[in-house]
């Protein structure tokens, strides 16, 4: 073990830097900046995923994990003249006011809306729960821009969605994990169970561009759909950054078929979930080699509403296997042109399009998750499902 004294040739070689930067650089620049950013550069220089948060960057954090904040309930992307709304959460305050998606966000609080600026635009509609935010937006049908009075309130993120593809095949896509992912997924599979008398032989589970996120969410998820197996284990110096978590008796979809959707934006807690389905032989993977983010954050509140993300261990897949700089090579793997993700067909997640509709579906307009749909009803024999000797057990 070294010594936990900071050695004093660097000691000395910081101070002169600090002071040759604070003597002769273009701009003044402050003590406290200059040491706010060697502690970002110390911490950044570890590796490409552990960086220390700012308060804001700190409480942006939060939102990621939790999926809930306060605000409007609107998802906005850089639009004409401002942000565009893209989607209205469901139960939230924007859809309370009458916003619609399409909507262009031009002023908030009478401040213009910057298109360049997307995070500072969705920061200034985020404030207190009960406080009121005055938004101009311009509308495709209305000659003239639109005043909203809207009041902010508790919003919770929904990162799980989900339809009926078939009669019996369903569809769940999981965008990111949050604290409340696996809860959302289990209520999702339970709706689209109870919204249709047959019974759901094929799940498929799309991953696509989900970028990861609380590793407990995931290992939840791969729990729901295991009755037994390695779901993942970690290695770290700390005695907490050690583990194994095993999978419990019980599959919240009665040994259905899976097939998951993968492609290079697929990382962290998506590789998780991927690799302790299919190494458990639970999952049929189709798509493009994942991402191959093999290690595992832990976020440390520091003080001042500072933080520091910083890698603490390394996860390894049920086979044993790191697949950090690797990624998972799906059992179908894809090339050529990738299109994005297409949007669902159904709002409230639990209804879908009839075959007869004039009203293309998703399999229609998604070539992936086509694939998916008939890899289920064409060659069933061929896709993983519970095995028939796993111990019956009621679901979890």
């Amino acid at each position: 073990m070294g010594s936990t004294s900071l050695p004093w040739k660097d000691a000395r070689l910081l101070a002169e830097v600090m002071q040759r930067v604070r003597d002769d650089y273009v701009d003044p620049v402050s003590d406290h900046q200059l040491l706010q950013n060697a502690i970002r550069g110390m911490v950044e220089a570890l590796d490409d995923h552990s960086t220390f948060l700012s308060p804001d960057e700190f409480d942006d954090m939060k939102v990621s994990t939790t999926g809930a904040y306060a605000g409007i309930g609107v998802e906005v992307v850089p639009g004409k003249g401002g942000v565009e709304v893209v989607h209205r959460m469901e139960g939230s305050p924007a859809q309370r006011a009458g916003i619609e998606s399409g909507d262009v966000i031009i002023s908030i609080d009478g401040l213009a809306v910057d298109a360049s600026d997307l995070d500072g635009a969705i920061a200034r509609m985020r404030g207190p729960e009960g406080s009121t935010i005055r938004l101009l937006i311009r509308r495709a049908a209305s000659a003239t821009p639109i005043e909203f009075q809207v009041e902010r309130a508790h919003v919770q993120l929904q990162s799980v969605t989900g339809e009926m593809l078939t009669n019996d095949i369903a569809y769940l896509r999981i965008s990111s994990f949050t604290d409340s992912s696996a809860t959302e997924l289990e209520q999702m599979v339970d709706r689209l169970e109870h919204a249709h008398a047959q019974k759901i032989s094929g799940f498929v589970i799309d991953l696509r561009n989900n970028p990861g996120g609380v590793l407990d969410s995931a290992a939840q998820i791969a729990d729901d759909f295991l009755d037994r197996g390695t779901i993942v284990t970690a290695e770290g110096r700390a005695s907490d950054a050690k583990f194994r978590i095993e999978a419990k008796p019980g599959d919240i979809s009665n040994g259905a078929s899976l097939v998951l959707l993968v492609n290079g934006g697929s990382a962290s807690a998506s590789e998780i979930l991927a690799a302790a389905l299919h190494d458990n032989h639970r999952a049929t993977l189709i798509g493009r080699r994942t991402y191959g983010k093999g290690s595992v954050q832990t976020i440390m509140p520091l003080s001042d509403g500072q933080a520091l993300k910083i890698t603490t261990s390394r996860y390894f897949t049920p086979a044993g296997i790191s697949i950090n700089g690797i990624g998972i090579v799906p059992d179908t793997l894809l090339d050529g042109p990738e299109q994005p993700p297409a949007d669902l067909d159904a709002a409230d997640g639990v209804t879908s399009t009839g075959a007869g509709s004039a009203v293309s579906t998703l399999a229609q307009r998604d070539p992936q998750v086509a694939l998916a749909l008939h890899a289920l009803t064409s060659h069933a024999g061929a896709i993983a499902r519970r095995s028939t000797d796993a111990p019956a057990a009621a679901a979890k």
